[in-house]
């Protein structure tokens, strides 16, 4: 068996979790309620305070799934009660963000600036302190929709092994290259 599929899932206090019919499980929580359709083979059980994902067999197929939907409603369980949490980080002169609501204002060097709208289940806000560089703070409960976010964000000017310039996970460390060597 899978070592991360045979682990049950434990529920917080406050959190139900639902098995439809059609293979939709529903997890709701005090942050919110989030859903996820699930393969037919794979079956969930919910016994009490924990959640246990069983395959009928050894194929390939059904092993790949089993550890990848009880991370995916482990995830989902852990968004309803803590939700997840994401910063990114403008690194270069003159890089600035704002927002307005769920619309977010990038100037990263071009000609123009950037309007990106997030996703109303996203939240986002902008800090921008003297001396440090302008970062984005991006909370939600769908860890796999804030991802995307942070990842689209990201790649409207990802960070460049030169100079370091451009928007960067505030985790992610960057390998520097050393440029073109002076000449004689």
């Amino acid at each position: 068996m899978s070592r991360i599929g045979k682990q049950p899932v434990t529920l917080a206090s406050g959190v139900t979790v639902t098995v439809g019919g059609d293979n939709t499980i529903t997890v709701k929580g005090p942050k919110g309620t989030l859903s996820q359709t699930i393969d037919r083979d794979i079956k969930v059980e919910v016994t009490g305070t924990e959640v246990l994902i069983t395959r009928p067999t050894d194929q390939i197929r059904h092993r790949a799934m089993h550890g990848l939907y009880r991370s995916l409603i482990s995830n989902m369980v852990k968004g309803v009660t803590e939700g997840f949490k994401k910063q990114l980080e403008l690194v270069g002169v003159g890089y600035k963000a704002t927002n307005a609501g769920n619309t977010l204002d990038l100037s990263l060097g071009f000609s123009h600036n950037i309007i990106f709208d997030v996703p109303t289940e996203v939240k986002v806000t902008t800090v921008t302190e003297k001396g440090q560089n302008p970062k984005i703070h991006l909370e939600g409960t769908d860890n796999q929709l804030l991802g995307a976010v942070a990842a689209k964000i990201r790649s409207l000017r990802k960070p460049e092994p030169y100079k370091g310039k451009g928007v960067r996970y505030s985790d992610e460390f960057i390998r520097r290259k050393a440029g073109k060597a002076a000449g004689k």
